[in-house]
């Protein structure tokens, strides 16, 4: 457990992109192990028991910070076969190539433009993305323009990044101008109970316009 947390607390402390992707790469092997099995990681599972309700089996989903994959195997498993990943870090890529659930796989990092069309996929899922040092709130606009219309966002945000980082003001600003609609959002919740207590998270899923 004392590495496991290590290695995650290692991983917060990235100051860029650049950084963040080179300590995913190296996690890569062990993220798994390290968070399902030592710290009962279950954004996964939340995310995907709200994103069950909202979004029907034949939708083209986005897995925005897919990393190996652990939202889609939850996906997977409820039935959706048209999901698409998409990471800053190719080693969590990599692995999440080997459990044979997504359709296609590309390289990139929130927070700046993507490289999908306009209305491109009918909902995004997005877990552990928008916490501690990871992808900022403007995230969702670019999430926001490649959905289509009456498609869900449904993501993982810590309670205290949404007050702290922006996230507030920016969800909030784009239902005032009719972007999106709030569809649905959890109680807070420990998404790991085992590792780090004092962290606690809502799942959250948007409705666009």
């Amino acid at each position: 457990m004392q590495e496991s947390h290590k290695r995650v607390q290692w991983v917060y402390e990235s100051t860029n992109d650049k950084e963040l992707e080179g300590r995913y790469d190296q996690w890569a092997a062990d993220y798994d192990n390290d968070l399902a099995a030592e710290f009962e990681w279950n954004a996964p599972q939340n995310a995907a028991t709200v994103f069950t309700k909202h979004v029907d089996k034949a939708a083209r989903v986005l897995d925005a910070g897919a990393g190996t994959g652990l939202a889609g195997e939850c996906l997977a498993e409820a039935g959706y076969k048209d999901l698409v990943a998409m990471d800053l870090s190719q080693g969590m890529l990599d692995v999440a190539k080997s459990k044979n659930i997504y359709n296609d796989f590309h390289q990139m990092a929130l927070g700046g433009p993507l490289d999908y069309q306009a209305d491109e996929f009918d909902a995004v899922i997005s877990v552990g993305v928008f916490t501690q040092g990871h992808a900022p709130a403007n995230s969702f606009d670019e999430l926001a323009r490649i959905t289509k219309p009456g498609g869900l966002i449904v993501f993982s945000l810590r309670v205290d990044t949404y007050e702290s980082a922006g996230f507030k003001q920016q969800q909030n600003g784009m239902e005032e101008s009719g972007v999106w609609q709030l569809a649905e959002m959890t109680d807070e919740y420990q998404p790991m109970p085992k590792g780090e207590p004092e962290v606690w998270h809502r799942i959250w899923a948007y409705r666009v316009s």
